[in-house]
C-alpha cells in the first residue's frame, strides 16, 4: 500500500465502504459524522461544496469534439508514452476489470483503456475520452483532486462526492516532464470499488515512472538528432545549438550549459558568455551566437503600450499591458542600477508589501519581451536602449 492509499491491507470492502457511505451522508447533510474523511478527502469536500455542485446528480462532463480530442492527443508529449503506460498497466486491466486513463493537464481524458465490461459502466458515467475529470465539473475525484493537490490519490467508495461515483475506486498519479518538473497530465486506474487491491497504488506509481524516464530519454536522443544534425552548419564559436526549449545540444567557445532561455525568431536572448543574442532557426534547433560581436537593440514604448523594437537588423512589436509597460518605464528611468523587487513594489504599487506581486508581474514581462529586461537586481540589459514616448525630461 503507497502513503496515499485508501484502503488497509486485509479491510473488508464492503463494511468499509458502508462506513464511508455513513460519513458522507453526513457530511454533505451538515451533521456530525461517526469519523471523519481522510484530510485530502476532506479538503476536496470543502472545494467543491463552495463551487455549489450537487452530489445526488451527474454534473457538467462536456466532452470535447472527437477532433479536438484528437488535436490534444497530438500536442500532447504523452503520446511519446503511451505504448509505455499500456505495456505496464492495460495488460492486464481486463483481467483485473479496471481501466486505464491517461488525462493532460486541464483533466480532459485522451485516453481510455481497459476491461469491456468496465468501459460500458464508465460510459454511463461520462467517464470517457473527451471529458473533463476536474474537481470543478464532477466534484471530488481521483483525477481531478491530484490536480488540485499536486498529489497521487486514491479514493474508494463514498470518498467521492457524486453518489453516482460512489461504486468506483480510482487512484490517480501526476505525470511530470522530467526536464522542468511541468505538470504534463494524470495516470488514473479506475475500477469496480469492491475489486481495488491495496498493491495498485504501487503498480500506478512505478508506470508513472517508467513513462517520465521513457519522456527523459526521448528529450536525450532529441538534442543528439540535433547534434548530429547541427554539426556541418556550425562554425567557430563562440555559440550554442539549442532546441526548441533552449536545452543545448550544442556549445563552442564558452562554458557548458544545460538551458537558456526558449528561443524566439523576434526576441532577443541574454546568455552569459555570449552577452545579448537574436536567435537564428537551424533546421530542427536554434544557432545562438552573437551578432558582429553584440547585438544593440533599440526600442520604443508608446503611450498606449505598444513598444516596437529593433535588434541588429530585425525588427519587431509587442503590445504590452497597461501595467508591463508602467514597469518598463520604471525601468528604463532606474538606469544600469535597475531596481530590486522591494523598490518596484513601491513605485507601482504604493508600498513594499507587494514583493511577490512584483516578482511575477516582471516574469510576465520577460516573457513578453524577451531578454531586454535583465534580472538581479530588475533592469534593462546591456547594450538596450529604450524610449519612453511621451515621457517628461
Amino acid at each position: 500500500m503507497t502513503a496515499y492509499g485508501a484502503i488497509e491491507p486485509g479491510t473488508d470492502l464492503s463494511v468499509r465502504a458502508r462506513e464511508l457511505q455513513r460519513v458522507h451522508d453526513a457530511v454533505l447533510a451538515g451533521s456530525r459524522p461517526d469519523a471523519r474523511p481522510r484530510p485530502v478527502v476532506a479538503r476536496s469536500w470543502s472545494r467543491v461544496l463552495a463551487l455549489g455542485l450537487d452530489p445526488d446528480r451527474a454534473n457538467l462532463r462536456d466532452p470535447l469534439p472527437a477532433d479536438d480530442v484528437e488535436r490534444r492527443r497530438r500536442a500532447s508529449p504523452l503520446a511519446l508514452v503511451v505504448e509505455e503506460l499500456r505495456r505496464v498497466l492495460t495488460s492486464v486491466a481486463d483481467a483485473s476489470m479496471f481501466l486505464v486513463v491517461v488525462c493532460d493537464a486541464d483533466g480532459v481524458i485522451l485516453w481510455r483503456e481497459g476491461s469491456a465490461r468496465v468501459r460500458l459502466q464508465a460510459d454511463s458515467l461520462g467517464f470517457a475520452e473527451g471529458a473533463t475529470w476536474t474537481e470543478q465539473r464532477v466534484g471530488t475525484n481521483a483525477i481531478g483532486t491530484a490536480l488540485a493537490e499536486a498529489a497521487p490519490v486514491q479514493l474508494f467508495s463514498a470518498e467521492h462526492f457524486e453518489q453516482q461515483q460512489v461504486p468506483w475506486y480510482c487512484t490517480a498519479h501526476p505525470l511530470h516532464d522530467p526536464r522542468t518538473g511541468e505538470l504534463l497530465g494524470v495516470v488514473d486506474v479506475s475500477g469496480p470499488a469492491l475489486t481495488l487491491h491495496p498493491a495498485l497504488g504501487s503498480l500506478v506509481e512505478s508506470a508513472v515512472r517508467l513513462a517520465e524516464g521513457a519522456l527523459h530519454r526521448h528529450h536525450l536522443d532529441g538534442l543528439d538528432r540535433l547534434r548530429r544534425e547541427a554539426a556541418p552548419l556550425v562554425g567557430s564559436g563562440p555559440l550554442l545549438v539549442v532546441d526548441d526549449h533552449g536545452w543545448v545540444a550544442h556549445h563552442e567557445g564558452l562554458a557548458a550549459r544545460d538551458r537558456i532561455e526558449a528561443p524566439s525568431p523576434d526576441r532577443p536572448v541574454a546568455v552569459p558568455g555570449l552577452g545579448l543574442c537574436v536567435p537564428e532557426r537551424l533546421g530542427r534547433g536554434w544557432l545562438v551566437r552573437p551578432s558582429g560581436g553584440s547585438v544593440r537593440v533599440s526600442a520604443r514604448l508608446h503611450p498606449d503600450g505598444v513598444l516596437d523594437v529593433v535588434a541588429g537588423d530585425r525588427s519587431w512589436r509587442a503590445t504590452l499591458t497597461r501595467r508591463h509597460a508602467q514597469i518598463l518605464a520604471h525601468l528604463a528611468a532606474a538606469g544600469p542600477l535597475g531596481l530590486d523587487a522591494s523598490a518596484l513594489s513601491v513605485l507601482v504599487h504604493g508600498d513594499a508589501e507587494h514583493v511577490v506581486t512584483a516578482r511575477a508581474e516582471v516574469s510576465r514581462l520577460r516573457r513578453a519581451v524577451g531578454a531586454l529586461v535583465a534580472t538581479g537586481p530588475y533592469r534593462l540589459a546591456d547594450g538596450v536602449r529604450l524610449e519612453v514616448v511621451g515621457a517628461g525630461p
